[in-house]
C-alpha cells in the first residue's frame, strides 16, 4: 500500500487511483437493449398506475 512519511513519523496512506480510460459509445445491440429496456419500464409503470386507478375506483 502506498503511504509517505511526515514529520514526527506519521503515516499517511492514500487510496489506489484507478486506471483512467475513455468511454465508448453503445454499439448499435446496446442502444437497441436500451431502448428495448426503456419500452419495457415505461409499460410496467403505466401499467402500475392503470392498476391503481381501477383499484381505488373499486373501493
Amino acid at each position: 500500500m502506498p503511504y509517505t512519511n511526515e514529520e514526527g513519523g506519521l503515516l499517511n496512506n492514500f487510496a489506489r487511483e484507478p486506471k483512467i480510460y475513455q468511454a465508448e459509445p453503445p454499439t448499435q445491440g446496446q442502444k437497441r437493449t436500451y431502448l428495448f429496456l426503456g419500452i419495457a419500464a415505461t409499460v410496467l409503470v403505466v401499467g402500475l398506475i392503470v392498476v391503481a386507478f381501477f383499484v381505488s375506483k373499486s373501493s
